[in-house]
């Protein structure tokens, strides 16, 4: 009975400050997590962003279907952008006379995001003039990744 009266003394404080006592770790002795400590491991809390809307499903595939297709730039330029599997989109692209690759992206409310060349980069919807390139100038329906770089519906 004094043993237990001890370490409620001592836990005590702990407890009215709304804090956990801490863990006897010294060797021999065993420590069980409490439920709280258990739930924490098991579901990390993560507070979304003030600003972060997730869009739902059907959604997100309309503006992914806005973006699937051909898109055309100058001088050889151009994007597809597919399905991929498991989610997302892959961006096949001609960016310059000298470079293509594919790359995985996924489709934002900003436009579609892409790593290229260990680069982040974003292509979001403009018209022709905002890509800076004469031959684009005055076409409607564009994707836009950076000034000189822009790709039109055909």
């Amino acid at each position: 009975m004094t043993r237990t009266f001890a370490l409620a003394l001592l836990a005590l404080p702990l407890a009215a400050c709304g804090q956990p006592a801490a863990p006897d770790t010294a060797p021999g002795n065993a420590v069980m997590p409490t439920a709280a400590a258990a739930t924490d491991a098991i579901t990390p809390s993560v507070a979304p962003a003030a600003n972060a809307v997730a869009p739902l499903p059907a959604a997100t595939a309309k503006l992914e279907a806005d973006y699937l297709g051909r898109w055309v730039g100058v001088e050889g330029m151009f994007l597809n952008v597919t399905r991929r599997a498991g989610g997302g989109v892959t961006l096949e692209m001609q960016w310059d006379l000298d470079h293509r690759g594919t790359f995985p992206g996924s489709v934002t409310a900003e436009g579609l995001r892409f790593t290229r060349n260990g680069v982040d980069e974003v292509a979001v919807p403009g018209d022709g003039d905002a890509t800076g390139l004469k031959w684009l100038a005055g076409k409607k329906n564009c994707l836009i990744v950076k000034s000189g770089e822009g790709y039109c519906r055909a």
